[in-house]
């Protein structure tokens, strides 16, 4: 049998969430930054997302990265990441997955007990501090670039829904969030479905009603997910919350997503509801949990931002080599409706 490539994958989940790694099989990828290399993935190499997230050997609750080399001087390494519907310029869970797997499979040094790393993202660097004990990498804490909010209290004019108050938020990516109680929600894992088809109306209402263009690189994407934010509530002093993030094509978020989690923080401090330094623990529709907190404050722009620090662990779960068979007819993958929401 001859293969026309071979891609050497680890297969790795950030508290839930998967986060496939590519470590090798991708050859030269044109562009001086990792956002450049994000675009020449997205518009010369889209073949590789297809491949590794559509059917049949993805599905929609697979992500996936790619692990370059990076040319900023102060960066170890840089990575892009690829999701179904889009090139995110950040994703925390993900960048959980790219340090535990560079750490623990040799590619950059670890160091007991704390590895310090820098890794390029398409959004910039991300300064990474890594837990490390008898080899395996036991929490990852990341300094995201600045989040802040584009709108605040909003009102849209949703399908079926009427008038829904929304903020939308950027974190890395941008979401129209809303607060799950408003429209009956308690971000019950047996509501997933339903948060699912409810946030791609609200997702595609704010598209068409408060568009937003990032000030500073208005090639990364505007709206792209819905995050329903739950209550409020102290634990021994330190705040708590659910949350679900709808992630397009319509499918729930696994983690308590990570720049999900920055745009929370920057919604919280614009509300005067958390101070640099606080703690606050995001909880997902499955339970996992993010230990959050405000590294700093900043602009962006015209706007108030505040660094997000989120902190997780993730798992190494399998090594595979994904090869294209020339006479496959599927070299690009396929999706289907039944679980995909909506053919791609």
């Amino acid at each position: 049998m001859r293969f026309k490539q071979v891609l050497s994958v680890v297969d790795c989940h950030a508290e839930g969430e998967s986060g496939k790694v590519i470590v090798g099989g991708v050859g030269q990828v044109a562009g001086h930054t990792m956002f450049d290399k994000r675009v020449h993935l997205e518009t010369h190499m889209d073949h590789i997302r297809k491949l590794v997230l559509f059917e049949p050997r993805g599905a929609v609750w697979h992500n996936a990265n790619i692990i370059l080399p990076s040319n900023h001087p102060e960066a170890d390494m840089g990575y892009v990441i690829l999701e179904t519907t889009e090139y995110p310029a950040m994703s925390g869970s993900n960048t959980m997955c790219v340090a535990t797997v560079l750490l623990e499979t040799g590619i950059l040094p670890m160091h007991e007990p704390v590895t310090q790393l820098t890794l390029e993202s398409p959004a910039g660097l991300i300064r990474v501090r890594c837990e490390c004990k008898d080899g395996k990498v036991t929490s990852v804490r990341l300094v995201n670039q600045p989040a802040f909010c584009y709108h605040r209290d909003c009102n849209i004019e949703v399908t079926g829904l009427g008038t829904v108050r929304v903020d939308i938020v950027y974190g890395g990516m941008t979401y129209a969030m809303v607060e799950a109680a408003d429209l009956g929600f308690s971000i019950a894992p047996s509501e997933a479905r339903e948060l699912c088809d409810v946030g791609q109306r609200i997702k595609q209402a704010a598209v068409e009603q408060l568009p937003v263009e990032h000030p500073l690189n208005p090639a990364i994407p505007g709206i792209t997910n819905t995050e329903f934010t739950g209550p409020l509530r102290r634990e021994n002093g330190v705040l708590h919350s659910k949350n679900c993030v709808v992630v397009s094509p319509g499918r729930c978020d696994r983690s308590p997503c990570g720049t999900g989690s920055s745009a929370r923080l920057a919604l919280l401090h614009a509300r005067g509801l958390i101070a640099p330094g606080e703690s606050f623990i995001h909880e997902s529709i499955t339970g996992s949990r993010f230990t959050c907190s405000i590294d700093g404050l900043s602009e962006v722009g015209p706007y108030a931002a505040v660094i997000p620090a989120i902190a997780g662990q993730a798992w190494i779960t399998g090594f595979y080599q994904m090869g294209i068979d020339p006479t496959d007819p599927y070299q690009t993958g396929f999706t289907l409706s039944d679980t995909w929401m909506e053919s791609i």
